[in-house]
């Protein structure tokens, strides 16, 4: 069944949907995007991704064409249309179609914003396989962009991590700079030692999660105690259990690092607690 999606103001079949070949995310990965779950209908963690789009936006000088109220009836319009149940909602917003390509930034009074947005129907999302059989990560150096903190769409090099990781035979990635684990190819990374939750701090150097907030915080109200702080491949190898989270795979065990099997492993008992737990309370306040 072809898809309807929302493009510029309008609704329309996918088929029909169009966009400039000078809009700056194709010519200059010049946008933003972000993607949000859809559980029973309804969109988990919206405010969240609402907030981080803004946040966005203002780090590059971007401005929004919809508020954040336009911004949820188009979520909910497009899932509704589209019947998704389970499944994700993508949005992307760019600095626009100037009619010519230049490095410089076009005049925001005459150049209007792209908005795109599609969803993508996943059923089976929370009661997903992975879950129950977890990840195999190998490590790869982080050669992005400074700012990985704005959600952008220059997404080429966790592209290709992803890519190691399957040639690899491995499930995805997690990078490495200086020494020091930043996070997966599309997700933030954690290991678990004891009670203790580790997780790199947040800095320019790693996207500042909306299901990690999340996470952290359940985390915390089931008495686990959280550090947050750079840590190695190699302390990751000697945990009990790991695990990444991200906005589709929610929180997804870790059972091999670089080869090395983590616990038994399997997924281990805690990080299966935390998925639980997350979509139990995500569930009760999606939108």
């Amino acid at each position: 069944m072809t898809r309807n999606v929302y493009v510029n103001g309008e609704f329309l079949p996918e088929t029909e949907a169009k966009v400039s070949i000078f809009d700056r995310a194709f010519l200059m990965a010049d946008g933003v995007y972000e993607v949000t779950s859809v559980l029973d209908g309804k969109l988990i963690d919206f405010d969240g991704h609402a907030v981080r789009l803004e946040r966005s936006l203002n780090e590059l000088d971007m401005r929004s064409p919809v508020t954040k109220e336009q911004l949820l009836e188009i979520h909910r319009e497009l899932v509704e249309m589209n019947g998704i149940e389970e499944g994700l909602v993508y949005l992307q917003i760019t600095r626009g179609a100037p009619g010519d390509r230049d490095f410089v930034f076009p005049d925001p009074e005459t150049t209007e914003p792209t908005i795109v947005l599609f969803t993508q129907n996943k059923p089976g999302l929370a009661d997903s396989p992975a879950a129950k059989k977890g990840m195999k990560i190998i490590s790869i150096e982080d050669q992005r962009w400074g700012r990985r903190d704005i959600k952008t769409v220059q997404l080429l090099y966790p592209s290709m991590g992803k890519m190691m990781a399957k040639k690899a035979g491995a499930d995805d990635a997690w990078m490495v700079m200086d020494g020091y684990v930043t996070e997966g190819t599309s997700n933030n990374a954690y290991y678990i030692k004891g009670n203790t939750i580790v997780t790199r701090a947040l800095s320019n150097d790693i996207l500042h999660g909306i299901t990690r907030a999340a996470v952290l915080r359940f985390a915390a109200e089931a008495q686990m105690q959280v550090e947050e702080r750079n840590f190695t491949i190699e302390e990751a190898q000697k945990a009990d259990e790991a695990f990444i989270t991200s906005a589709s795979a929610f929180v997804m065990p870790v059972v091999e690092i670089d080869g090395v099997p983590l616990g038994d492993g399997r997924p281990g008992p805690k990080a299966t607690r935390l998925r639980e737990i997350y979509l139990e309370e995500s569930r009760k306040v999606a939108v």
